[in-house]
């Protein structure tokens, strides 16, 4: 063999082995990747479990504790249709 195709001969090979490699390390970036996003998953996953677990025994509607004032007062229906009807007014005057 003449030297031209030895060398010409090695360097494919040397090639071929580069791609090799290439295809490894992405395979092996692909892999970690995969690896960190089913890690970030599961953290997510199990915080939603955490808080839903933390809200699961907190009643919205229970009787407030200590010194609560009361915001709302229950009006009978007349006298809150004559408040709407009056609200109704004042908007269609002003414009608002």
């Amino acid at each position: 063999m003449s030297s031209l195709s030895y060398s010409l001969l090695e360097s494919f090979l040397f090639c071929k082995g580069v791609r090799k490699m290439n295809r490894i390390k992405s395979m092996i970036d692909a892999l970690w990747i995969f690896f960190i996003f089913i890690g970030c998953t599961l953290i997510f996953y199990y915080g939603i479990l955490w808080v839903s677990d933390e809200y699961r025994d907190y009643h919205r509607y229970d009787e407030p504790k200590g010194r609560a004032v009361k915001v709302v007062q229950q009006d009978n229906i007349e006298s809150i249709f004559e408040q709407s009807m009056e609200r109704l007014h004042l908007f269609l005057r002003h414009g608002e």
